[in-house]
């Protein structure tokens, strides 16, 4: 298999850290604050996209053909990573838990939305690097 390019992960994953880092230095209350809020919520959907989107390339010699890999749903990019070992089951809970967040900004753009995603970053920032050192070892 041909190794998978996962620069942009890499990217979105940094521009995510940065974006951590600078909401921690300001004020609640204030335009910066949403502003680095709202990058960050924007930053945990591209990052997880595009993680679904590159593990996904990973399972193709596990399946049949590439088009039955493309026909997976998120969840299940992450329930089969799992099964063949390529991620632990806690792991894949943990990302289904990020999509079911995820899927809930797509509805509700809210201060107690976004308030429920910075509570996932730590965690996600953290499964996100182990999981493109994964992609990277495949």
């Amino acid at each position: 298999m041909e190794k998978i390019n996962t620069e942009y992960l890499q990217r979105c994953i940094d521009t995510l850290e940065k974006s951590y880092s600078l909401i921690k230095k300001v004020k609640e209350d204030s335009i910066d604050y949403e502003m680095y809020r709202n990058s960050l919520v924007k930053g945990f959907e591209m990052t997880l996209e595009q993680a679904g989107k590159l593990l996904k390339k990973c399972l193709i010699p596990y399946f049949p053909s590439k088009k039955s890999v493309d026909e997976l749903f998120f969840k299940d990019i992450f329930r089969h990573a799992g099964k063949h070992g390529l991620i632990d089951e806690e792991t894949v809970n943990r990302w289904c838990q990020y999509r079911n967040n995820r899927n809930n900004t797509a509805h509700d753009y809210g201060q107690k939305f976004a308030q429920e995603t910075l509570c996932l970053i730590e965690d996600f920032l953290t499964d996100a690097k182990n999981l493109k050192m994964v992609i990277d070892n495949a």
